[in-house]
């Protein structure tokens, strides 16, 4: 299983966002959505700002496979579906730390759609 280097943690880490590119059924792949990205330890997460309505995150969910690319990384990734409550409950925490200054309107529904939290698992 490959994993993140140090270096790609941070610099997808630091950027602002990442451009997600999920892959359709049939392996084509969709138009790519920025997103906000967030690092818990040696892994980083995703969660759709739109929940389970979002066009990106039903395609993902679909496939389980998709492109990034953030901070200068251009990686191909296999997105894991996320249900441990401590795991989902650092990801809120995380999102609160990193994206706060936009304020709840932005920050309520991510941390309320952690239904949709994928891990991004480099290929």
């Amino acid at each position: 299983m490959t994993t993140w280097t140090n270096d790609e943690l941070t610099r997808i880490e630091s950027a602002e966002e990442l451009q997600m590119t999920p892959s359709r059924s049939d392996g084509t792949p969709r138009t790519p959505v920025p997103i906000w990205v967030v690092r818990d330890g040696d892994d980083l997460y995703v969660r759709s700002f739109r929940g389970s309505a979002g066009a990106w995150y039903r395609a993902a969910r679909a496939s389980h496979e998709g492109r990034i690319r953030s901070g200068g990384v251009d990686k191909d990734v296999t997105l894991v579906e996320v249900t441990d409550p401590g795991v989902n409950d650092r990801i809120d925490t995380a999102y609160r730390t990193k994206y706060g200054r936009y304020g709840a309107s932005y920050i309520d529904p991510m941390v309320a759609s952690r239904d949709t939290t994928l891990k991004l698992v480099p290929r």
